[in-house]
């Protein structure tokens, strides 16, 4: 019984791992080639073959789905681990810059985004999740007093949307710019070094309706 169960238990760390190399190796073709990435190509890359592939994900939509959600889910822990740090500050800034390297490492997504039913309602749920953790370390920042008391929650999408675009047009360039970008977002962010914002923050509903209008546009 003994023999069987370690047996058992090797058989499914075998799984996971093949499960992880394949996720691994369909990041970096998709961020390669985009959505007309190959089924193949990711299992030649991820050493494997397509029964492997096949056992795990029946179909390239799904192997596409796994892959948004591994995504959402380090985003999401990424957040949690802001709101749980010790000191708000650091949570709030260190959530950012792990968000933003999680962008450049998958900008590919964006167009699984765009163009994919079920990568929508991922998005959406991963915002769900995300929004009061947002608000939490906003909130904790302002009450330590290191973060400016005019930004608001609903001014960390437009950081995502400006930084995003600043990824998308230096990452081939200079890998790696947008954290002198953060660094000085970062900065105009401390409480003690900025000057009053001429325009409030947006309303949730008028996020709602930007985010909206961005995805329609993309």
């Amino acid at each position: 019984m003994q023999v069987q169960d370690a047996s058992e238990r090797k058989l499914r760390s075998d799984a996971r791992r093949n499960r992880e190399r394949l996720l691994a190796s369909a990041r970096e073709v998709l961020a390669r080639d985009g959505l007309d990435a190959s089924v193949e190509e990711i299992t030649r890359e991820a050493g494997l073959g397509m029964g492997t592939l096949y056992r795990h994900f029946p179909t390239k939509a799904e192997l596409v789905d796994a892959v948004l959600e591994d995504a959402f889910a380090q985003l999401v822990d990424a957040a949690e681990e802001g709101v749980a740090a010790q000191d708000p500050w650091n949570g709030f800034a260190g959530f950012l810059e792990h968000a933003l390297s999680l962008h450049a490492s998958n900008r590919s997504l964006k167009d699984v985004l765009a163009t994919t039913e079920s990568g929508r309602r991922r998005a959406e749920a991963m915002r769900t999740r995300i929004r009061p953790l947002l608000r939490t370390m906003v909130e904790r920042a302002h009450a330590q007093g290191s973060l400016r008391p005019d930004f608001t929650a609903e001014d960390v999408p437009m950081l995502f949307w400006t930084s995003g675009r600043v990824i998308e047009v230096t990452e081939g360039v200079a890998s790696g710019y947008w954290r002198r970008f953060l660094g000085l977002v970062l900065d105009g962010l401390r409480t003690g070094s900025a000057t009053p914002l001429p325009r409030p923050s947006l309303t949730s509903v008028q996020l709602a309706r930007a985010v909206t209008r961005r995805d329609d546009r993309t």
